[in-house]
């Protein structure tokens, strides 16, 4: 098995000295973007990645990556969120690897041509769907989860033979920084490149002509990556945020809720694309609820969270602002509610009396705050879910097995998940995306192999047969029309008229 190619020892010292954590990233400039798309492109065209021994030495690296830098990739995303060891390697680096070991595992059995059902006319030849890469792909990943949103499509694209720009998000520098050195050291250095841009930056990088483009982030976000891949006619990805709503029937365990919904809302302060974004609770059990709630945020981060080391702190100083704003501007604070400006830092906060036309309903929270609204019955919470635009996640507690069967089946979401939150987006084997406002596509496992890959449709014919094939030339005779169309008829299943041609 071929082994990932080596970079020069002048380009690793200049990829070194300048990526250094704590220091300055180097921005990427346009000009340097076009270079590093011609240099992928030419690797494409040569065929480098067509081989399932490069993919394999490409998905080996990246474990190897993941596993020798485990410590380094710990102290980026402290940095950059004060996120916890424990959230980062089980959250980000573990959910790559899994990635990574699932694609490692099953790819010859994903290159291999798929055979379709054949017909009376196609009896003898061959009828096969190859799967065959879509060239250079640009991949833009959240600030959220850096390292995850990154390499989880970068494993697919990978896997599907192309090459690929990675664009992590500037607002986690340290992060970025580190994928800007460590990508250069373990994976080929003419088909896979790292560029450091800003948002505003991108939709001008992207009209540069990509084969395809994975975008994770919001739908404002996500709207002007679409628009400018649609002037250069290039099929995009989006993975957008929304508001995701959490039903709480009164037929539920609600200890068992309470430590569940805790864990997903308050995991990374909040600063998740799939975590709960406001519950619809059955008034009869609001009280419990939010005393169950109080109770797991002491269990979970004690007395004081600002002290405790399993919470993080907002990403940025205008994330702080825009979450503790929406904040001070809705319903009424349960719990929590403390902020320091000087650490970024916004308290695990609940809040109640909550109404449909606040501030903090009307936009992605994307922070340590979890509204909770109230409704009467599961009719309520699903024409209030209705009401709203599809959301990347739908989540319903309940022991009654018609009332899960009826969120899930009456709301449409990217994805949905019953009496637990956030696991449906960890799972290899289940598509993760959105529809309508909340995106389009999907990754993950094999769902990741698909969206990079094009889905070529083959016909191996020979040239048998011409003694009845030739009913379908000129001149056209109403006998040979009649043929025809009583052939098409013999089959129960009627697979089309087509079949005889």
């Amino acid at each position: 098995m071929s082994s990932p190619l080596s970079p020069s020892p002048t380009r690793w010292f200049k990829t070194l000295r300048r990526t250094r954590l704590g220091e300055p990233c180097l921005k990427t400039y346009l000009l340097e973007s076009v270079d590093l798309l011609r240099r992928a492109r030419v690797a494409f065209q040569a065929g480098h990645t067509l081989k399932e021994n490069f993919r394999l030495a490409q998905l080996q690296a990246v474990v190897q990556m993941l596993e020798e830098h485990e410590c380094d990739f710990v102290d980026a995303l402290g940095r950059d969120l004060h996120k916890p060891r424990f959230e980062t390697v089980v959250s980000e680096l573990l959910l790559v690897k899994n990635e990574a070991l699932y694609a490692i595992n099953n790819l010859r059995k994903w290159m291999q041509p798929q055979h379709v059902e054949r017909n009376l006319s196609t009896s003898l030849d061959e009828c096969v769907v190859v799967r065959e890469p879509l060239g250079v792909v640009i991949i833009m990943g959240y600030w959220c989860s850096p390292v995850q949103m990154c390499m989880v499509p970068l494993v697919g694209a990978i896997a599907a033979g192309n090459c690929a720009i990675i664009s992590p998000s500037e607002c986690t520098a340290h992060t970025s920084e580190l994928l800007h050195r460590l990508i250069p050291l373990y994976l080929d250095n003419e088909c896979f490149h790292v560029i450091i841009a800003g948002l505003s930056d991108l939709p001008q990088v992207i009209e540069l002509k990509f084969d395809h483009v994975f975008f994770t982030g919001t739908k404002e976000e996500g709207s002007k990556i679409a628009q400018a891949a649609a002037r250069t006619l290039t099929p995009v990805t989006l993975i957008l945020r929304g508001k995701n709503p959490c039903y709480v029937d009164q037929h539920c365990d609600i200890a068992t809720t309470a430590q569940r919904i805790t864990w997903a809302s308050f995991h990374n302060a909040g600063q998740s694309m799939v975590a709960p974004d406001y519950i619809l609770c059955h008034v009869d059990v609001k009280t419990r609820l939010v005393q169950a709630l109080k109770s797991c945020l002491g269990q979970f981060y004690g007395c004081a969270p600002q002290e405790s080391r399993s919470f993080g702190r907002m990403v940025s100083v205008d994330a702080f602002n825009h979450t503790r704003d929406m904040l001070w501007r809705s319903g009424k604070v349960a719990v929590g509610g403390q902020v320091i400006e000087a650490e970024k830092y916004i308290a695990p906060t609940i809040l109640t009396e909550v109404a449909e036309s606040d501030a903090i309903m009307q936009q992605d929270i994307l922070g340590p705050v979890l509204p909770i609204l109230t409704v009467n019955n599961v009719d309520e919470a699903i024409a209030s879910i209705k009401r709203q635009e599809k959301p990347l996640c739908v989540y319903a507690y309940s022991s009654n097995s018609k009332v899960i069967s009826r969120l899930m089946n009456e709301t449409s979401s990217g994805s949905f998940c019953s009496n637990d939150s956030v696991l449906q987006s960890l799972m290899v084997a289940l598509p993760f995306g959105g529809v309508g406002a909340s995106g389009m596509g999907s990754c993950h496992g094999h769902y990741s192999f698909d969206t990079f890959s094009h889905k070529k449709s083959c016909l191996l014919r020979s040239t048998r047969f011409e003694c009845v094939t030739y009913l379908r030339y000129p001149p056209y005779e109403e006998r040979n029309l009649s043929l025809m169309s009583w052939a098409s008829g013999l089959s129960q299943k009627s697979q089309g008229w087509c079949q005889i041609l």
